[in-house]
């Protein structure tokens, strides 16, 4: 089984011992929830791509001391996958950050797009926005990932366009579309958008912007999809035509 991860600071670094001393929440997570021992191997990560793998070497209530012996860095995953994922009611956004981090999505879009029943508007858009961060954190945290999906601010409409132009492959995930996500030539590096459009489905106004904008509609399978499932599905179905995921370069 892989060793668990633990999250640290980016600035934080062995000290002449090699030693790291695991603090606050998720010294407190380790030792009181999932109550590493000593001689347990761990990870710890900074979210960026650094993981120093390590022997516990002390636990005490709120301190983990890990004896480190290997450090490494990343490097950041090509292609880049940027889902822009429309609000979903309830905690169905949630749902979809978090099987999108789990899947290896490494950017996370929030749009208000016009179909959308839930609205972010000024304080509620902070919190929504938060609220998706500390999910691909700790989504991020369970799938063993060493970097945390970026997760934007609120984008509109035009925002999204701008996004679409500037990618190297963009595709809409419609249901309305001829062309099925699984025919599509996908770039083995460079940054793929796809765009996911809420329950309610993308007005024609949406689906026109989109369109000029560079977006190729395509769509997923027979049958309809949630807005909270087309995101990780369509980018399960993009990443397995890549080499991250084991498809020949």
């Amino acid at each position: 089984m892989a060793p668990a991860v633990y999250y640290i600071d980016p600035s934080d670094a062995p000290d002449g011992d090699g030693m790291i001393a695991l603090t606050g929440d998720e010294a407190r997570h380790a030792a009181q929830v999932a109550r590493v021992r000593v001689g347990e191997t761990v990870d710890l990560v900074d979210g960026q791509g650094r993981r120093l793998a390590g022997e516990v070497t002390a636990v005490a209530r709120d301190r983990v001391d890990v004896r480190i012996d290997h450090v490494t860095t990343e490097v950041a995953p090509s292609p880049r996958v940027v889902v822009v994922q429309a609000l979903a009611k309830g905690d169905r956004g949630e749902q979809a950050v978090a099987a999108m981090t789990e899947v290896g999505v490494d950017v996370i879009v929030p749009w208000a797009a016009e179909h959308c029943v839930t609205r972010w508007v000024g304080e509620r858009a902070e919190r929504g926005v938060a609220k998706w961060r500390t999910t691909a954190r700790a989504a991020a945290k369970q799938a063993r990932r060493s970097r945390v999906p970026d997760v934007l601010d609120l984008y509109s409409t035009g925002d999204v366009e701008s996004l679409v132009a500037d990618a190297d492959l963009a595709l809409s995930l419609d249901e309305s579309a001829d062309e099925p996500l699984a025919g599509v030539s996908v770039p083995h590096d460079g940054t793929i958008v796809l765009v996911v459009g809420p329950e309610g489905g993308f007005s024609e106004a949406e689906r026109a912007r989109l369109r000029d904008a560079g977006a190729r509609p395509t769509r997923l399978g027979p049958s309809v999809l949630r807005t909270s499932t087309a995101g990780p599905v369509g980018a399960a179905v993009v990443l397995s035509r890549t080499p991250r995921w084991g498809a020949p370069a």
